[in-house]
């Protein structure tokens, strides 16, 4: 019980939050998920498209939600102002009194992808259109990959793609002027997975007591940090290291690739990083701490299987599926 008392005491007032995706047909009722939410103390909610249900469900609930148009929409989003006033008018206007909207994001790792090349003037037309509508200052950004990065290691060889750079740069200079942060998906999982040979366990989970990369004098205990920073060293050299970064997804898998999947290295990642993300930076930002979404909250059985069916904290029957929240 110490254990919980701490975890939850590490997430009052701090932003943290879980991803919730809808790709089961087991799932609970969306108000029982806010509840869930609520109970657990997570105050902030990321979904993938505008699901009415659970917008319905998180009227009063106090919880901050995170959500944008589905990556298809994108293209008649950006040449047509008129479907922005429409997306709007339909998912944010009905609920803007009772949800608070925290971030409107313009494609979910649509960046590199066809989509890329519209989502600045689709979040160009969705940032008028709440405008009009008084809600200006809702954060509207996008949620990009690591492998929007060409270079990420080492970290201060962190560099965008030179087949999106353009992009990229369009995109920060819109973020600039709203002090809107960059959103980013990060999964030391899938990069030591990839490679057990050459990135140790220890490193991937943040249990290595000894700095493992050591980079222009900036020593890199864990994987995580050293993902993050190749993001900062690659805003660096497009001229917006200004810009704040944001975890839209991080996580992993408690089965579906064994060893590397297992629920004590899940519950390890998971306890070690939201001790990291809530106390400290990382080495090339050790000031800013750093808001953070979980992958995710159900087990989905409607996913790709296996190792992507098993990012859940919780089974489908809201029984957690080990100890954290």
């Amino acid at each position: 019980m110490v254990f919980l008392t701490q975890l939850l005491s590490l997430t009052d007032g701090r932003d943290i939050g879980v991803c919730y995706g809808l790709n089961g047909n087991n799932l609970p009722s969306p108000r029982d998920v806010i509840n869930l939410y609520k109970t657990s103390g997570i105050n902030n909610i990321r979904i993938y498209q505008p699901y009415p249900e659970v917008l319905e469900a998180a009227r009063g609930s106090g919880i901050s939600l995170s959500m944008g148009p589905t990556n298809e929409d994108i293209q008649s989003l950006a040449t047509e102002q008129s479907a922005a006033d429409a997306w709007v008018n339909t998912n944010i206007v009905p609920y803007k009194d009772d949800v608070q909207f925290k971030f409107i994001t313009i494609g979910n790792e649509a960046i590199p992808g066809q989509p890329s090349s519209y989502i600045p003037d689709a979040m160009n037309n969705i940032m008028n259109s709440l405008a009009s509508f008084g809600l200006g200052t809702t954060k509207v950004t996008t949620v990009v990959p690591m492998n929007a990065l060409s270079t990420s290691y080492p970290p201060s060889d962190g560099a965008f793609g030179s087949d999106i750079t353009s992009i990229m740069t369009s995109i920060m200079a819109i973020l600039a002027p709203q002090d809107s942060p960059l959103l980013i998906n990060v999964y030391p999982y899938f990069a030591y997975a990839s490679d057990p040979t050459h990135i140790s366990l220890d490193y991937a989970l943040f249990t290595s007591t000894t700095p493992v990369v050591v980079d222009q004098g900036l020593e890199y205990y864990n994987l995580f940090d050293g993902m993050v920073d190749a993001f900062n060293a690659a805003l660096d050299k497009i001229g917006f290291g200004q810009i704040n970064l944001i975890v839209a997804e991080t996580g992993w898998p408690t089965a579906g690739n064994e060893p590397y999947t297992s629920v004590a290295n899940a519950q390890t990642y998971n306890k070690n990083l939201l001790n990291h993300v809530t106390q400290k930076g990382t080495p090339k930002r050790p000031e800013y701490i750093m808001p953070t979404f979980f992958f995710e909250m159900f087990n989905e059985d409607l996913k790709q299987p296996a190792v992507e069916q098993n990012f859940g904290f919780f089974f489908p029957n809201m029984s957690p599926v080990y100890p954290f929240w």
